[in-house]
């Protein structure tokens, strides 16, 4: 865990993750029945996310998440490229989802207006903003409780954001399936709280990671599946409070050519949150070979792999290690930021909406 009072918003609110978590799973689970209390529509076949930033990250992790527990076909796309669809999927008993820390998200608001407009399928939004346009527009609402945050950097609404649409997955299952499929799964999110105490725990093994980034202009993050959405928010937690040009890449595609700029030196970073696959320890290690970059891995290790630095927390599923990972990423753009001096509250050229959430 922070030992010490934070020094920054970004670290209070790194911290506040592991209480921000329990409170929403009693907010939307029934402590007697164990039903989730998310209001959804029936006899949904498709779900369309919509976001931008950050929640777009969310959206990504939640297709392949929907996908792989409810069997649902999704697909997320970005508000800007949304706004410039000529034709917008309309099929029947799709559920288009709107994602959006303040409800105010020009973009994404401007999205909902336009599904709004020329079709009659229904909308959901998740926000921090009971009181926004976009939890006034949409006709399903679930607020994710992650209370103010100050940091231009999204932390805690990031997690919360993950844990709504988990519980949305695990809805959407009991509505097809109405049975108990689903009740381990929802008994393992009691533990991420835990999760997350351990991944603040690794902070001083993160300083070191930290200073090794601060140090490099070439840094490149890879990962797989449901991994993908967390190399993408790294990259931009990173890219935002430490002003690093940072690409995230799907490590199967990053060997067609991309591979290329690692003829310079620099940090290839890959985060898994399972068993990585026989066919990515044979890219990595063709990579490491290759061209020697400081490799780093975020999540569980292959002993097929020699990696110069490795950082996880051990956990029990594929969701926990998800959370895990996230806190350390968010650690390592803190900690890289307050390395290279940046003011991690207030990065230069950007603005947030926020809204004050008591919990």
């Amino acid at each position: 865990m922070f030992n010490k009072p934070a020094k920054t918003n970004m670290e209070k609110e790194i911290a506040e993750q592991a209480k921000i978590i329990p409170y929403i799973l009693m907010k939307y689970i029934n402590p007697q029945t164990g039903e989730i209390k998310i209001d959804l529509p029936q006899n949904i076949t498709k779900i369309v996310l919509v976001a931008s930033g950050s929640s777009y990250h969310c959206a990504r992790f939640a297709v392949d998440l929907l996908e792989k527990i409810s069997k649902i076909e999704s697909r997320a796309i970005y508000s800007s490229e949304f706004l410039l669809k000529n034709v917008i999927p309309h099929d029947n008993n799709t559920l288009y989802i709107f994602i959006t820390q303040s409800g105010e998200t020009s973009d994404t608001l401007k999205s909902a207006e336009k599904v709004k407009l020329l079709s009659s399928l229904p909308t959901l939004c998740i926000t921090n903003n009971e009181e926004s346009a976009i939890w006034k527009m949409c006709d399903y609402k679930v607020a994710c409780y992650a209370g103010l945050e100050h940091g231009i950097a999204a932390t805690k609404s990031f997690t919360s954001q993950m844990l709504c649409l988990i519980l949305i997955s695990l809805k959407l299952v009991e509505n097809i399936h109405n049975d108990d499929t689903t009740k381990a799964y929802k008994k393992s999110l009691f533990s991420i709280p835990m999760t997350i105490d351990k991944a603040l725990a690794k902070r001083e093994e993160i300083k070191k990671l930290a200073k090794i980034l601060s140090k490099e202009d070439l840094i490149i993050i890879t990962a797989d599946g449901i991994s993908y959405s967390l190399a993408k928010e790294a990259a931009l937690k990173i890219k935002e409070t430490s002003y690093k040009n940072i690409s995230a890449a799907i490590l199967g595609e990053f060997m067609h050519g991309h591979v290329a700029v690692l003829n310079n030196k620099g940090v290839l970073i890959y985060i898994t949150t399972h068993e990585i696959s026989k066919r990515s320890i044979n890219n990595l290690n063709k990579i490491k070979s290759d061209y020697n970059p400081i490799l780093i891995i975020i999540g569980p290790l292959d002993d097929e792999i020699q990696p110069d630095y490795k950082i996880n927390v051990e956990c029990e599923n594929e969701i926990q290690q998800m959370f895990a990972d996230v806190v350390i990423c968010q650690q390592l753009a803190l900690e890289t930021a307050l390395k290279l001096k940046r003011n991690v509250d207030n990065p230069k050229g950007l603005q947030k909406v926020v809204v004050d959430k008591n919990i």
